[in-house]
């Protein structure tokens, strides 16, 4: 008999001898106990600390797949997501030949791209989960005006995209995961919780039961005002403006590019479920741009290691430059896009 099943052995006479029935109680009681987050100096669920919410769960339902995916299913994805990455950063072979007029660089590896793995903490198969088919009701006018600036985009500095413009994400646009720069910092002071973006920028939330400003004034980033309900960090952002983007992330699919207009109303929810994990959940509601309201959710797992970099990205940068006279050289006759 090994020193392992000796001890096995001495544990299972122990709980005999002290009353087993009694020890299987305390356990299933303590099993079924709910979690209870900790606390900050002035009694507010601690939310605070380093969180990323990289995943490989696509932003809406692909048709055929089903709500939730089995642990086997989800395995699978995850196994899968490291092999491809793997593949992608195999050496890559020197390029001989000039590409073909207007064909894309594309990337030398995965360095530049955060390591997306994991799908979110309920399996599910879209980051939306209401309606229950995980896809946006977007209005066809959305869709129309959306188009129009992916097609156009280069037109004017007006229709780029004000994250490619380095002003900012949007609200919730700035808590949706993309391909990097994943990260997020909460802090928490009395009466406010702070939120420090990775990728643009810093979100000051106040908690003192201020009401929003007027409803004359309108930010990219709306007015939040957030409130405790219970465990929960309720967050209520209006007053936007009508030049940005619900999402300026490639990865949100059809959703990359549709526009908000001033009518945008955002509900968070922040709620810490475990010790390294958050759920987060925004409900959108802009009558203008969908036929009705709809509810993301995204796993944010804590990562105290993980080191948030200043993001150097500035408006009036040169590369907006270059895509405005490359696309003026277009036009020309002297490029081809």
């Amino acid at each position: 008999m090994n020193r392992q099943e000796t001890t096995r052995l001495v544990l299972l006479l122990t709980v005999a001898l002290l009353g087993g029935t009694a020890l299987v109680f305390a356990q299933t009681a303590t099993r079924s106990s709910p979690w209870v987050p900790p606390r900050t100096a002035d009694g507010q669920p601690d939310l605070q600390g380093t969180w990323n919410n990289t995943t490989i769960t696509p932003f809406e339902r692909r048709g055929g797949q089903s709500e939730f995916l089995s642990e086997e299913e989800a395995g699978a994805a995850e196994r899968a997501a490291i092999e491809r990455r793997t593949r992608a950063n195999a050496p890559s072979q020197p390029r001989t030949e000039p590409l073909p007029a207007g064909g894309s660089t594309g990337s030398v590896n995965q360095f530049w791209f955060g390591p997306r793995y994991q799908v979110v903490g309920s399996r599910r198969t879209s980051l939306v989960i209401d309606p229950p088919d995980g896809r946006v009701p977007l209005r066809s006018s959305a869709e129309t005006r959306r188009d129009f600036l992916v097609e156009h985009r280069a037109d004017a500095i007006e229709n780029m995209s004000v994250y490619s413009r380095c002003i900012t994400r949007g609200v919730p646009g700035t808590m949706f995961p993309q391909a990097y720069n994943n990260g997020y910092q909460i802090l928490q002071i009395p009466g406010f919780v702070v939120i420090r973006a990775e990728m643009m920028h810093v979100r000051i939330i106040p908690l003192d039961g201020t009401p929003h400003v007027s409803t004359k004034i309108h930010g990219w980033m709306g007015d939040s005002r957030g409130r405790w309900e219970g465990d929960t960090l309720v967050v209520e952002t209006t007053n936007f403006d009508s030049k940005g983007w619900i999402s300026s992330n490639a990865s949100a699919g059809r959703m990359h590019a549709v526009p908000q207009s001033e009518a945008l109303r955002v509900v968070e929810r922040f709620r810490r479920v475990d010790s390294d994990t958050i759920n987060w959940q925004a409900t959108i509601e802009d009558p203008d741009v969908y036929t009705a309201p709809w509810t993301v959710e995204v796993t944010f797992r804590r990562r105290p290691d993980y080191i948030i970099f200043e993001y150097a990205c500035h408006e009036g940068n040169h590369a907006i430059e270059g895509v405005m006279g490359g696309q003026r050289a277009v036009e020309r006759g002297g490029a081809t896009r």
